[in-house]
């Protein structure tokens, strides 16, 4: 079985527009959409949920009011200020290391587990699809990210499918680490600006470090010539195939407004584009696979 992740040095080069081209092509393959914390490709794929389930990670503490003789230890040791003069938790700043339950004289704090959000198993016109959604403010998304891939991955050995296209997080930070593990490949998503090219060089340390195949994809590549120039020269350095370079194209945005894939909305134009670099990644994974074999 086969995952490729793709991933971005920041937010808002495109990754989610070429997970959802690729996903609209052969061959038959499981979606993943492991950007937890703002995920946005449910509104490209338009999925039909099959299963809900909670997300629970962690503890939150409870205070009974009952039992509470408002003694202030609590609030004295908590160095999160998670509890106010009226003695109720603020869950948002409660960071569930139960120290407040462990210095209440009367036992009037309890740890009970924590509610997160939900991880869904749906239906799109492209395949299966597990997403989720953290609550406003929720964390332990590395965690969620590694059940919404662990989820993907017991699918596809049930259903027989060689291949995961999986939409991973931004950045550098826990959610892309938990994306990456055993991933097959890691395409990554730039653009030419300073800020991308920067991110991208840090994006590309974190999956060299991890072992990770990867390349690139260009995208908005006429926007900046010069800053696509030290992408691509960058790409040469670190011996990174370019899968493609993607030009500035209003219909990228169209596509989204009308929540379809670009090879949905301009299949003659930006489309064209998505086929070839599925191919080039076609071709990348079959050499590793008989690198790996030799």
């Amino acid at each position: 079985m086969q995952e490729i992740v793709v991933i971005s040095g920041k937010g808002g080069t495109g990754k989610t527009s070429v997970v959802s081209g690729l996903a609209s092509l052969g061959p038959t393959k499981v979606l993943a959409d492991c950007d937890v914390d703002a995920a946005d490709l449910h509104l490209i794929m338009h999925p039909s949920v099959r299963k809900q389930n909670e997300f629970i990670s962690g503890e939150l503490a409870r205070i009974d009011p009952e039992a509470c003789t408002e003694c202030g230890l609590c609030r004295e040791y908590c160095r999160f200020g998670a509890i106010d003069e009226s003695f109720r938790v603020w869950e948002q700043d409660c960071e569930g290391c139960a120290l407040c339950s462990h210095v209440c004289p009367t036992g009037a704090i309890r740890m009970e587990p924590r509610f997160n959000g939900y991880w869904y198993v749906s239906r799109t016109r492209f395949g299966t699809m597990v997403h989720a959604a953290l609550l406003p403010g929720a964390e332990n998304s590395g965690k969620l990210v590694t059940t919404v891939r662990t989820e993907a991955r017991e699918i596809a050995q049930q259903d027989g499918i060689d291949l995961i296209l999986t939409d991973g997080s931004p950045g550098i930070g826990c959610p892309v680490i938990a994306s990456l593990s055993r991933a097959s490949l890691a395409l990554i998503v730039a653009e030419p600006t300073l800020a991308a090219v920067s991110d991208l060089k840090r994006v590309q340390e974190l999956v060299a470090y991890f072992g990770i195949s990867a390349g690139i994809v260009l995208n908005k590549a006429d926007i900046n010539e010069s800053l696509a120039q030290e992408v691509e020269a960058f790409a040469r350095e670190k011996g990174l195939p370019v899968f493609g370079r993607i030009p500035y194209d209003g219909a990228m945005t169209r596509a989204q407004i009308e929540g379809r894939s670009i090879t949905e909305y301009d299949p003659h134009g930006l489309g064209q584009y998505m086929h070839r670099i599925r191919d080039q990644i076609r071709e990348t994974l079959q050499t590793d696979g008989q690198t790996h074999s030799a």
